[in-house]
């Protein structure tokens, strides 16, 4: 199974007021084992970053003014994702931004390339509810280290988000049955070894069942005659 981990770094929060991405990473992930390819480009958006942005991520014009444009990655972008399921914190933003920068270069839409997404949020608050479940909360939670993450970077919140997941949904792949030979040997042997408990049986007495017959006649004319029980012993 092949997953792609992905997050964006953008100018702002809305796409649809002319707000760009201004970094794009992912890693790859095979049978929920990272692998060695990975993603990662810095973007010129064409565009002012908001101040709110520029103290998230850190990144400003000045420091991007040379990187490539979005429609000049764009190919080897969608080449690196296309056929896996891609997994992203709070989906609807990255993809919202994506879908944006995809129409811009005349593009599909991101759907055309990923069968689906796997929004990680969304997995948290289902797993977590009431409590904080952005990022740096899961790390804290799942006791992974993010001491390095002073400010919010595509590339490092990718490895993050990657262990985060793992961590998040570790046990599934004995659930769907992916567990080792060695495993499942072990597994039947332990059924196997364990005891066979008799099942006692334990039938009504006389005064048990006169105690019965005496209810049923009580419902039957309570219900005037719609005792389901007496229904059932006559048709059998």
């Amino acid at each position: 199974m092949r997953q792609i981990v992905l997050d964006t770094e953008t100018t702002g929060l809305d796409p649809k007021q002319g707000h760009r991405i201004v970094e794009v990473a992912a890693i790859e992930l095979i049978n929920r084992k990272v692998s060695d390819h990975s993603f990662h480009r810095y973007l010129n958006p064409e565009r002012e970053i908001d101040a709110g942005a520029a103290e998230v991520h850190g990144l400003t014009m000045e420091r991007l003014q040379d990187e490539p444009k979005f429609a000049e990655i764009a190919p080897a972008l969608i080449e690196f994702i296309s056929g896996a399921e891609l997994i992203i914190h709070n989906a609807r933003f990255d993809v919202g931004f994506l879908n944006k920068e995809l129409e811009l270069a005349g593009l599909p839409a991101l759907d055309n390339y990923c069968p689906s997404v796997i929004d990680t949020l969304k997995q948290a608050k289902e797993l977590h509810p009431g409590k904080k479940n952005n990022l740096n909360a899961l790390c804290d939670r799942y006791q992974i280290d993010n001491s390095h993450r002073t400010l919010h970077g595509a590339m490092l919140d990718t490895e993050l988000l990657g262990e985060v997941y793992l961590a998040m949904t570790r046990g599934q792949e004995s659930l769907l049955g992916d567990g080792s030979e060695e495993q499942k040997n072990q597994a039947n042997a332990f059924a196997n070894d364990m005891p066979r408990l008799a099942v006692r049986v334990m039938l009504a007495n006389e005064e048990e069942l006169a105690h019965h017959a005496q209810q049923l006649i009580d419902i039957d004319k309570a219900s005037k005659g719609a005792c389901l029980w007496n229904q059932m012993e006559l048709q059998a």
